[in-house]
């Protein structure tokens, strides 16, 4: 669980903000500040793992957000000006979303800071068994998002810009990149042996020459990927 506030004077965006939080089950809102100053105090005196702020001009030294980057907490950006990210990032941002903020880009956003705060690494020398089963994630199909259970998915294929999901009932076109998917999905889980696909080790049935078959899919096996998925592939065990 993250702690997280929010640092916005705008209402609109302060109650999107809040609903969206609401939805995601590894975020817990803990204050809501217009004040960046206001927010310092606090975190000083009750510190967050994530501050969620909004920014309308360069963060210079003088800026009374600069200070929250010192502090031990992760920062995600807001802006409607996209001219500030780079100075975002300079600063330590773990990311920089534009505005109007969606909520498949803040999911990514909030699940990217999550890993950060909560690396698999981390949970292993903590000796804390990583999850098998169970989980889910938000695609975009279309103009909706969807909830799609890890356990379904047997592989993604990349498609240009889209990537295709097939899972245990049907496939799933979004308008994603293989990056993007790669930042969603669990890495103990999934791995990448393609430029073009991913696949859940859990669900692969034999492996021969190079080919995974997997489903009812023979699915290729890139050289580049091939080494660190025999590696993975002799750490499982049943």
């Amino acid at each position: 669980m993250l702690s997280c506030i929010i640092v916005d004077d705008q209402a609109q965006s302060v109650q999107t903000l809040k609903n969206y939080i609401k939805k995601i089950p590894f975020l817990e809102l803990t204050g809501i500040f217009s004040d960046p100053q206001a927010a310092l105090l606090s975190l000083k005196k009750n510190p967050a793992d994530l501050v969620i702020a909004d920014i309308r001009k360069p963060i210079l030294n003088s800026s009374p957000l600069l200070p929250i980057f010192y502090l031990n907490n992760l920062v995600i950006l807001l802006s409607a000006n996209g001219r500030y990210a780079l100075d975002g990032f300079e600063r330590g941002a773990t990311d920089y979303i534009l505005k109007p903020v969606l909520f498949e880009r803040f999911y990514r956003a909030a699940e990217k800071a999550y890993k950060l705060k909560n690396p698999p690494e981390k949970a292993r020398s903590a000796g804390q068994a990583l999850p098998a089963k169970g989980g889910y994630i938000f695609i975009k199909e279309s103009t909706r998002l969807i909830r799609v259970e890890l356990d379904d998915i047997y592989y993604v294929m990349g498609l240009k810009n889209y990537v295709s999901i097939q899972t245990k009932s049907h496939r799933i076109v979004s308008l994603q990149t293989m990056k993007q998917m790669e930042d969603l999905l669990p890495g103990h889980r999934f791995v990448r042996v393609h430029r073009s696909y991913f696949v859940a080790m859990d669900k692969i049935i034999s492996v021969e020459k190079q080919q995974i078959h997997i489903k009812d899919k023979m699915i290729p096996v890139g050289n580049i990927y091939l080494s660190l998925f025999m590696k993975r592939l002799g750490k499982m065990s049943n």
